[in-house]
């Protein structure tokens, strides 16, 4: 009994290290959304983010190095391995949109974040009902949609491969396409680039079978410009599916 709680006791120090780190990830989107103003270009957005990530408590960034993948405007739409990533000196405009996708890690705990962000009339809008361009803001509602869908639609029981095809489906019924270079829609969170699990066509292992796994839809409008982004951290607390 004594080993069974011990046990617990480690699982629990574990989430909290988790939690920690992604955490670190939430806080410096939150300070960068109130830093970003037109005129400032991707590089300074990067290097502002991934400072406020080490004093955040990362002492690394578990995916190729980088701490922040920061893309603008029609960059939105592009899907591309971390291995092959350049920040653009990019520009930020009076009205923009801007993606940036976090990748903290202290010791072998990983954090995994991303936001797509409106700036308009030059100031970030973070309220989505109060976005102008009813593109960008249908954008952002679908994301918040497929989150939804995600917490209904999930169980331990789910195999990845299950998941990928629900999810696919439902962006192209909401009239949308899935981005991602690799067509899938997150990964299971682990100590080891290469011991990822996709969210992918022919992976059987359950949902459950992981102890946290991201869900990172990157979608577009067929046909358009911009893309957007929402990525959240999620496990099985008991039985129910809850964000980290």
């Amino acid at each position: 009994m004594a080993e069974a709680n011990f046990t617990d006791n480690e699982q629990q120090i574990e989430k909290q290290s988790y939690s920690q780190i992604q955490l670190a990830a939430k806080q410096t989107i939150e300070y960068i959304k109130k830093i970003i103003k037109p005129g400032m270009n991707l590089l300074e957005i990067r290097k502002l983010c991934e400072e406020k990530l080490f004093e955040l408590g990362a002492d690394s960034f578990w995916y190729w190095d980088v701490g922040a993948f920061v893309f603008a405007g029609d960059e939105t739409t592009v899907s591309v391995s971390g291995k092959s990533y350049v920040t653009s000196d990019r520009i930020i405009e009076n009205n923009d949109i801007i993606t940036i996708d976090l990748s903290p890690q202290s010791g072998n705990i990983w954090g995994d974040y991303a936001r797509t962000v409106v700036v308009e009339n030059g100031k970030v809008v973070d309220d989505i009902e109060l976005i102008e361009n009813s593109e960008w803001k249908s954008g952002l509602q679908m994301e918040e949609k497929l989150h939804a869908e995600l917490l209904y639609f999930a169980t331990k029981e789910t195999t990845f491969e299950e998941l990928y095809y629900h999810m696919n489906e439902f962006i192209v019924d909401n009239g949308f396409v899935n981005l991602d270079f690799m067509g899938n829609l997150g990964h299971s969170i682990v100590k080891a680039k290469n011991d990822r699990v996709y969210i992918e066509k022919g992976n059987t292992a359950k949902l459950g079978d992981v102890k946290y796994f991201t869900f990172e839809p990157h979608i577009a409008y067929p046909d358009s410009k911009f893309g957007y982004k929402k990525e959240n951290i999620y496990y099985f607390n008991r039985d129910r599916l809850v964000e980290l």
